[in-house]
């Protein structure tokens, strides 16, 4: 077979093995990404990271959940497998998906807001992972990324909530946003359901002193196995 098939919320979804295929499924599915806020009352919002094994096609996938304001670990999961799909600039949503999407499925408590380290619709075809997962998922989502994909900026002043846009053509597509001072920024994006000055401050109430938001930079430690302890789940 030539196509994955997963189910999320009663919706079916296909990620094809071909790059042809992926890039009308991405097209398609841009169109279903909400760019205003649609955000309930945040009591918990989790990040989600991935570790890949560069001498093999393995992964593995973390979603860790904190409560909010206070950001304390609530649950950490992972789930490593198999990369189906090859690496390809742009279509990294149908290589990480699946095992993200495996990982924020095993959390105690659906969170009500995701932040992805990740690009959303700052991407080429406005559909990067974080567009992707919180489509499928149907839930808030935010692309905090390291580095930009696509689009040109002006270097952001030097404090903390000093932003600039970042734009492709004539389209703002997400905020070059400094986190802490004389650290390189990150680049923020609309994920789904959530608009992009709610992005960015939701990003700025998370690093708490450091470079990346606290759930992405916690999702990134489960995920290469370095943060270990689970706390009790809240029920």
């Amino acid at each position: 077979m030539d196509i994955i098939h997963f189910v999320v919320k009663e919706i079916i979804y296909t990620t094809p093995l071909n790059t042809t295929r992926a890039f009308e499924i991405q097209n398609n599915l841009a169109d279903r990404v909400i760019h205003h806020d649609m955000l309930p009352d945040v009591k918990y919002v989790a990040g989600v990271d991935m570790s890949i094994k560069r001498t093999s096609k393995t992964a593995i996938a973390s979603a860790v959940l904190l409560n909010y304001p206070d950001l304390d670990i609530i649950d950490i999961q992972t789930t490593s497998g198999n990369l189906e799909f090859p690496y390809v600039p742009g279509l990294l949503s149908f290589r990480e998906l699946p095992l993200t999407l495996a990982a924020c499925e095993k959390l105690s408590i659906t969170p009500d807001l995701v932040i992805v380290d990740g690009q959303g619709i700052a991407h080429p075809r406005r559909f990067g992972l974080a567009s992707h997962l919180g489509v499928v998922m149907d839930i808030p989502t935010i692309g905090c990324a390291k580095s930009r994909l696509c689009g040109s900026h002006t270097e952001p002043e030097n404090e903390p909530g000093d932003y600039s846009n970042l734009i492709d053509k004539v389209e703002i597509i997400g905020a070059v946003l400094r986190t802490k001072r004389g650290v390189k920024p990150v680049y923020v994006s609309i994920g789904h359901k959530i608009s992009l000055n709610t992005a960015t401050g939701w990003i700025i109430n998370c690093c708490r002193g450091y470079r990346l938001p606290q759930p992405t930079r916690l999702a990134h430690l489960a995920a290469g196995g370095n943060l270990q302890i689970k706390s009790p789940s809240a029920k």
